[in-house]
């Protein structure tokens, strides 16, 4: 059972965000570079860490919630007009989180890894979510909607309940849910 919600977990990610590239090829979707380049490290250097600590197929869905982020922010570069201009916000929100990731390397502690992970995380989407609240119709759920599952289903297959392995999870439940609500009730939800 706990393979099988890996697995589920796994692809749940990558899917929502070729989703999100085709919402991206038909002129919907405009991503943020920053950030999802930033969301694309930080879960990376979680899945490092929990690794590092002995962390269990759980983290699968970590390392996929930071490579499916890649996808986005690959095709962002091939797409004409796929992307949101990048304010000097973005750019101070990019800061505090790469910021924030170098306290992890500081610290070299899978605990605060995470703890740093997930802030970097939030602080990468910060400019996403402005974005969305003012202009719901350039961003799409699928991503998101690929998050929440996956981070989910992974939340379902930790072992052992040790923030170092259930923080990150359950951080990404949070704010994938909260992407969610946003973009679809703010009236303009987007057809996949």
């Amino acid at each position: 059972m706990l393979h099988f919600l890996v697995a589920l977990s796994a692809f749940a990610s990558p899917i929502g965000c070729i989703l999100y590239v085709r919402s991206m090829l038909r002129g919907k979707a405009k991503p943020n570079r920053v950030t999802w380049f930033l969301w694309a490290l930080a879960p990376l250097i979680a899945f490092s860490a929990s690794v590092s600590q002995g962390a269990t197929w759980s983290t699968l869905s970590i390392f996929m919630s930071g490579f499916s982020p890649l996808l986005v922010f690959g095709a962002s570069f091939f797409v004409k007009n796929a992307y949101w201009k990048v304010t000097p916000l973005d750019y101070f929100c990019g800061f505090l989180s790469l910021f924030a990731l170098a306290l992890w390397a500081a610290t070299q502690d899978a605990f605060y890894a995470v703890l740093f992970a997930v802030l970097a995380d939030f602080l990468a989407g910060v400019p996403t979510f402005i974005k969305a609240y003012w202009h719901p119709e350039s961003e799409a759920d699928s991503s998101f909607i690929g998050g929440l599952i996956s981070s989910s289903f992974g939340l379902l297959a930790v072992q052992e309940w040790h923030f170092v392995e259930y923080g990150f999870p359950l951080y990404l439940a949070v704010a994938c849910l909260a992407f969610i609500v946003l973009i679809r009730f703010r009236g303009h939800k987007l057809k996949i």
